[in-house]
């Protein structure tokens, strides 16, 4: 419900694990550190978090919303290189896992966009992105962070 991403609220630390090349069949990932900081609004229907990946890579911001009627969290991202919201990814929280699904392109081939919160605990949360380019009948995990406070 509203309050689904209090567990977020406040700073981490972020191990990144991202593929090279998407949508290829490629295995070759990169690592990388990032620290992010979680700003909660709206008595926590709303947050804010700004994730910096250090000086060789644009900044990013997602906006959360919860839209109480739909009883749904809508997920807005952005990165200061681009200085546009991404297409907004939507879903829900059940037995302590978000997962979130929206539209988008990836290299100009239209994808369906995956995003599962998982491990969730006062001191540890894993978020992946995947891609499907088959309607999610198969999906690509490309990017992976562990966060830790």
């Amino acid at each position: 419900m509203k309050n689904d991403f209090d567990f977020l609220h406040g700073r981490w630390h972020v191990r990144n694990r991202r593929l090279r090349h998407r949508l290829v069949g490629s295995d070759d990932w990169e690592e990388f550190a990032a620290a992010a900081t979680i700003t909660p609004l709206f008595g926590g229907a709303a947050n804010v978090d700004e994730i910096d990946f250090g000086p060789d890579l644009p900044r990013g911001l997602t906006l959360r919303l919860f839209d109480p009627a739909a009883k749904r969290w809508h997920l807005h991202w952005t990165t200061s290189d681009t200085g546009r919201l991404f297409p907004p990814i939507s879903g829900t929280f059940s037995d302590g896992v978000g997962t979130f699904y929206g539209d988008d392109t990836e290299g100009g081939t239209p994808v369906r966009v995956r995003f599962v919160w998982s491990g969730i605990s006062a001191t540890t949360a894993r978020w992946d992105q995947s891609f499907s380019t088959d309607g999610g009948d198969t999906w690509e995990t490309n990017w992976i962070m562990e966060l830790t406070r």
